[in-house]
């Protein structure tokens, strides 16, 4: 298995620590007037998404992940588990609604393309792409005198909210961001 060291370290590097996968968020190398040098990190849980910090020395190794990406196709939502397909084998498999997360189911529609990353043949984390075009579904309507600036709820076809400006109306196709969670332009 390959490793990492305290000088391999940078964002998005991926490593196992007492068996479960992390991803490098921040680091930042630190260089004393005494003593050695070291690097302070935050690494977020592959598994849970909980981000803990870590200080690295010289000479500690992490053994790098084992992950398995997997391009799969949300089929459909059977209130239990959210059904996905492997588009290459066509095999299935069901994930609880906390092992997708909310931020992201927020955003999925049947048919929908999405990340799946495995470690150890178990599914762990679920990404969508970060903007997906969407339709508005129920948006209050324009009143003269709205002004320019200002924002409105819409509810969109995931069943997401987000704040749309008020020339935006029900129906229409909208690009938004699933990362922020917000409106970003109109779907040409």
């Amino acid at each position: 298995m390959a490793t990492i060291g305290m000088g391999d370290i940078k964002k998005g590097a991926r490593l196992e620590i007492t068996g479960n996968p992390y991803r490098v968020t921040e680091f930042q190398h630190v260089k004393p007037g005494k003593g050695a040098a070291f690097v302070r990190m935050k690494i977020k849980n592959l598994q849970t998404g909980k981000v803990i910090e870590k200080t690295v020395h010289a000479g500690d190794k992490f053994d790098v992940p084992e992950l398995e990406q997997k391009t799969m196709q949300f089929l459909y939502d059977d209130g239990e588990f959210l059904q996905f397909m492997d588009t290459t084998t066509f095999d299935q498999i069901g994930l609880t609604h906390e092992q997708v997360g909310k931020d992201t189911f927020d955003f999925m529609v049947d048919g929908m393309e999405a990340e799946i990353l495995f470690h150890g043949g178990k599914a762990i984390s679920v990404e969508i792409p970060q903007t997906v075009v969407l339709k508005i579904v129920e948006t209050p309507p324009n009143f003269k005198g709205d002004s320019q600036g200002g924002k409105k709820p819409a509810t969109l076809e995931s069943g997401a909210v987000v704040q749309v400006p008020f020339h935006v109306l029900e129906g229409e196709m909208i690009k938004v961001d699933t990362v922020e969670g917000k409106y970003l332009e109109k779907a040409k």
